[in-house]
Parts: structure tokens; sequence; C-alpha cells
């Protein structure tokens, strides 16, 4: 079964390069969209397992749909890659705390595009895949078939690419993990990642599970705190 990929995209040349490139780089059946409420209407109908979202539309703001598509059960996990023109720092953390999973800023390599979506798609099966059941403590239980946090008896909503961070520490069993290694193991992609994306991820997850989860060694990098 082809991987249904979204393209909500309203440059129409923007949107027919996408398509071509992830239909030649791999199993993909793309579907383009250039205003927000149609793809907002197709996504009712059938659930895409990816979405690329233009930041800037006619109709509306990407934020918006991002916002929107986190907020439904059938797309609440479903990994969302923004494209914008907007090169603001604010504007990207924005968009990943709104629960985008990764961001590309135009004009853009159609070659990186394809990594980036073949990495996401990656991510999600390793997720669906992972060994090893369910992690709880005192604190925690996480779940990741589910792709789902709890922290003291409350839902923790995080990006897929933040569970995976979180995750991949959790899998270490309390060893350390450099940014690079972490780069590796989450992105796929270490040699055009900044490094300090790992730092922004591991901020996010302190403000949202507690700065008691995940240790900073120095010099060494991240290590997740188990408790008992």
């Amino acid at each position: 079964m082809s991987t249904r990929v979204y393209v909500v995209e309203d440059d129409a040349d923007i949107a027919a390069m996408v398509r071509r490139q992830l239909e030649r780089a791999g199993n993909c059946s793309v579907t383009t969209f250039a205003r927000g409420d149609e793809f907002l209407s197709a996504c009712e109908l059938a659930t895409p397992d990816l979405v690329i979202l233009d930041l800037n539309l006619p109709d509306t703001d990407g934020l918006v749909l991002c916002r929107e598509l986190r907020s439904w059960e059938a797309t609440r996990t479903v990994p969302i890659l923004m494209l914008t023109a907007r090169t603001a720092e604010a504007d990207r953390v924005t968009g990943l705390d709104l629960g985008a999973d990764d961001y590309l800023t135009k004009p853009f390599s159609l070659r990186e595009l394809a990594a980036r979506v073949s990495a996401l798609l990656r991510r999600v099966e390793w997720e669906r895949g992972t060994p090893g059941g369910i992690y709880r403590d005192s604190r925690l239980t996480v779940d990741p078939a589910r792709v789902q946090v709890v922290r003291d008896g409350a839902e923790v909503h995080l990006t897929r690419r933040e569970f995976a961070v979180l995750w991949h520490l959790i899998s270490l069993c309390g060893r350390v993990a450099s940014r690079e290694q972490i780069l590796d193991a989450v992105w796929g992609l270490a040699s055009s990642v900044d490094a300090r994306t790992v730092d922004a991820h591991i901020r996010t997850l302190r403000r949202k599970l507690g700065e008691d989860v995940i240790e900073t060694l120095i010099g060494s990098g991240y290590r997740f705190r188990s408790r008992p």
C-alpha cells in the first residue's frame, strides 16, 4: 500500500515539483491542495500518512491548520513537515510548539525535502515497531505504540519528534547520549540539521514533562532520569 501524502501549497509550481519528487523517490501517493479548507475536508474523508504544510496560504495560516490537525483524534499523531519562507526563529518555534515535527525554509532542495520525508516516515515505522512495550515509573507512562505520554496521571501532548527524542533516551537505560548521537538516531540527517535542534527539543520536553526527566551532563550530552 502506498503512503498517502498531502501537500498544502498554494504555489502550483512548487506543489507540482514536490509531488513529482516524492512520487519518484518512493511509494507515495501525493495529493496537493492550494487552500486550507479543501485540505481539512480531505482529511475528514481520508487520514494522510504525512502532511507537508506551507505556512502562507490564501485562506488561512498554516499554523492554524497545524493546530487543527493536532486537535483531531485521527490526525493527532500524523507527522507534519512545515514549508515556510519565514526565517524568524519565533515562527519556527511556534510551529514546533503547535505540533509540527520538522520544518524546511524556502527556497529548499527537493532532495533534502525527500530525505526529511523519508526520515519522518522511518520514525513512524520505528515507533510502531519498537520492542520493549510500555515504559512506566512513578511519574511517567510512555507508550510507543500509541505515541502517548502520561505524567502524574495527565496526558501530555508531544510531537512525534519530541516523543522520538524522549523514547531514544529511555531506550538507552541510563546511558548518556550526545547531541550528535541523538541527531543520528532521531533525525537520520546529522550532517544537515544543526545540533542545537536537539537542545531546543530537550528544553521543550523539560517544559512539558518537568525538569526532573532529562539530565544534562556538561560536555557529554543528555540522560533520561528513571524513577522507581
